[in-house]
C-alpha cells in the first residue's frame, strides 16, 4: 500500500513539473516595431529583452556586464576589441559570431530610418578578426560608446535570416535571446516561446511569455490582483498603497534613468511657426507657470522627482546647482510681455492616451491658463506619436525618455543638430560642440563640465521643458521570485521563476 501511494505521489509530482509554465507580463502601451534598429518605444525594449541578447548588459548597480560578449579591451583610445561568447546560436540555427556582430552594427548604422545610427555614429569601421573576436575602430575617443552596446545598439542579428526577411523582419523577428517569437496582435499581446538552444538555459524557468497590452492603469492593476497577469512593468503611484497592503503582491520600486517633459517643436515643419515654437521667452513663460512639485504630488503621489535636467538626480552627471525653480506667475506674465505677445497664447499639447499622462496634461493646462496660455490637449496613442513627431505635426508633446545610464544616451540623438531622434528641430552650434566633447573623451571631469554647460543652455533655449524624473514601480505576484530592479526598468526574464 505504501509503495502504491509513493508511486502515485511521484507521478503527480512529475505531471505538475511537466505542466508548461507561462509568464504573463502586462505593459502600459503597445509598441511600435519589434526591430532593434527601428524601434523607439520603451515597451518594445521590454519585449526585445526577452527576444534579443546584447553584447553587454547592465546590472542593478549600473555596472556593465557581459552578455553575448565575454569581455573587451581597448588596444588604443580609438580601438575596442570585443571577445564573443562561443557556442551561441540564433533562433534559426545560425551561429552568433564576429561576422554577425559586424553585420548588425553596420545595419544599425546604414539601414534607412535607423534610430541607432546616432547612438553609434562614432564607429569608423568594424572588423571580424576571427569568429570569436571583433575589432571596432572609432573616429575619435569616446567615453560613451561602450554604454550604447548595453541596449538596442548592442543587439545582434542573424545575417541570413535578417536579409531574407528584409523589410518584414519586425513581423517575425529572429535573435539569440531566451525566447523566440510566436505572434503579435497589435494593441493586444505578443507571445514568445522558450528557445531550447539558449546559451544560458539554466536561468530560464518558463516555457512561454505573453506580454499583454493593458493601457488603463486601473485595469492593469485589477488584472494583477485577480491573478490573470503575473507582473506589470508599471504600477501607478496612486495604487502603491493598495498594492503594499495586498499580501498576494509585492513591489520593486527603484530610481529610473530618464525624464518626462514637454517636447517642443522649434523648427520642424510649418506647425513650429508659432510664438511658442519660435520664441524662447514664450517657452520660458510656460516653464515659469508650472509648479513641478505640485504636479508630481497631485498626479504621482509625490513619488517622482521634479527636475529640469535630462539626467536623473541619481546620475553622476546631475548638476546639484541647477535645481527646479519654484512657480513664478509674475515672471511668466512678464516674459510674455517681454516677448511682445498678447494672451491668450494658443498651444496644442499632445499627451499619451493614458490616465496619468492625461491628468498631468490637465494640471499643466490649468497652471498655464493662469499665466495666459490657452492649451488644448490632444490624446494620442504612442504607436502613432513617433510618426507625428517625425512629420513635425505637433506644437508640444508631453512625453519622455526611459533613460540610459550614460548622459550621451539621453542627449546626443535628441539635441544635436540633425540627429535621428531630434524631433524638435533644435540646432545650437555651441550645444553641438559640447555634446561632441561630452561623448568624445573618457575623462569624467571633462565630460561632467561639458554636460553641465549643456544643461545651462537647455534651460535658456528650452527645446525640451524637463518636468520630472519618474521612478520604476514594478508590481508582481508574491509567488514570483528572481526579479532584479535594474534602473532601466526592463523586466529581464533570466532568473524569474514561480515559487513551488
Amino acid at each position: 500500500m505504501h509503495r502504491i501511494v509513493l508511486v502515485v505521489a511521484c507521478l503527480l509530482a512529475m505531471s505538475v513539473s511537466a505542466v508548461p509554465q507561462t509568464l504573463r507580463i502586462s505593459l502600459r502601451q503597445d509598441m511600435d516595431v519589434l526591430d532593434p534598429t527601428l524601434t523607439t518605444s520603451y515597451v518594445a525594449r521590454i519585449v526585445l529583452s526577452g527576444l534579443c541578447d546584447k553584447l553587454f548588459d547592465i546590472d542593478e548597480k549600473l555596472n556593465i556586464v557581459p552578455q553575448l560578449a565575454t569581455g573587451y579591451e581597448w588596444s588604443d583610445d580609438r580601438t575596442m576589441v570585443i571577445h564573443l561568447r562561443q557556442g551561441v546560436t540564433f533562433h534559426d540555427g545560425e551561429t552568433m559570431d564576429a561576422n554577425a556582430v559586424k553585420y548588425s552594427l553596420e545595419r544599425h548604422l546604414t539601414l534607412p530610418g535607423s534610430f541607432r545610427k546616432s547612438e553609434i555614429s562614432t564607429i569608423d569601421h568594424v572588423e571580424a578578426v576571427d569568429p570569436a573576436t571583433v575589432r571596432i575602430a572609432l573616429k575619435n575617443p569616446s567615453g560613451a560608446f561602450l554604454a550604447q552596446l548595453t541596449d538596442r545598439s548592442g543587439m545582434i542579428y542573424p545575417p541570413r535570416a535578417t536579409e531574407a526577411a528584409g523589410k518584414d523582419f519586425a513581423s517575425h523577428p529572429v535573435c539569440s535571446g531566451p525566447f523566440s517569437f510566436v505572434d503579435r496582435v497589435a494593441q493586444d499581446h505578443v507571445t514568445l516561446m522558450r528557445f531550447p538552444g539558449y546559451w544560458d538555459a539554466k536561468d530560464i524557468h518558463f516555457d512561454k511569455v505573453v506580454y499583454q497590452i493593458l493601457p488603463d492603469n486601473s485595469v492593469r492593476f485589477a488584472n494583477l490582483r485577480a491573478g490573470t497577469t503575473d507582473i506589470t512593468e508599471y504600477l501607478a503611484p496612486t495604487d502603491v498603497a493598495t498594492a503594499k497592503a495586498d499580501k498576494r503582491l509585492k513591489l520593486a520600486v527603484s530610481d529610473a534613468l530618464g525624464y518626462i517633459g514637454l517636447i517642443n517643436n522649434l523648427n520642424l515643419g510649418p506647425r513650429s511657426d508659432t510664438p511658442y515654437g519660435k520664441n524662447a521667452l514664450v517657452r520660458a513663460a510656460l516653464d515659469a507657470a508650472i509648479d513641478r512639485a505640485a504636479l508630481v504630488n497631485v498626479v504621482f503621489n509625490g513619488m517622482f522627482a521634479p527636475n529640469v535636467q535630462p539626467v536623473a538626480p541619481n546620475s553622476p552627471f546631475y548638476d546639484e546647482a541647477l535645481a527646479p525653480p519654484p512657480r513664478d506667475l509674475a515672471k511668466a506674465k512678464a516674459l510674455l510681455q517681454q516677448a511682445g505677445v498678447t494672451p491668450p497664447i494658443p498651444l496644442e499639447l499632445l499627451a499619451p492616451n493614458q490616465p496619468d499622462s492625461l491628468q498631468a496634461a490637465e494640471v499643466i493646462q490649468a497652471m498655464a491658463a493662469e499665466a495666459g496660455f490657452d492649451i488644448r490637449i490632444v490624446a494620442i496613442e504612442i504607436t502613432a506619436a513617433t510618426q507625428v513627431e517625425q512629420r513635425g505635426d505637433y506644437q508640444a508633446y508631453l512625453n519622455g525618455w526611459s533613460g540610459r545610464f550614460d548622459p550621451d544616451g539621453n542627449t546626443f540623438q535628441f539635441l544635436h543638430t540633425g540627429q535621428g531622434n531630434n524631433f524638435t528641430g533644435y540646432s545650437n552650434p555651441a550645444v553641438d560642440r559640447l555634446l561632441e566633447q561630452g561623448r568624445g573623451t573618457t575623462d569624467i571631469s571633462q565630460r561632467r563640465a561639458a554636460y553641465h554647460q549643456v544643461w545651462d543652455a537647455l534651460r535658456r533655449d528650452l527645446p525640451i521643458t524637463f518636468l520630472y524624473s519618474p521612478r520604476n514601480i514594478v508590481a508582481m505576484t508574491a509567488k514570483l521570485n528572481g526579479f532584479r530592479p535594474v534602473p532601466d526598468g526592463l523586466i529581464r526574464v533570466q532568473g524569474l521563476e514561480m515559487a513551488k
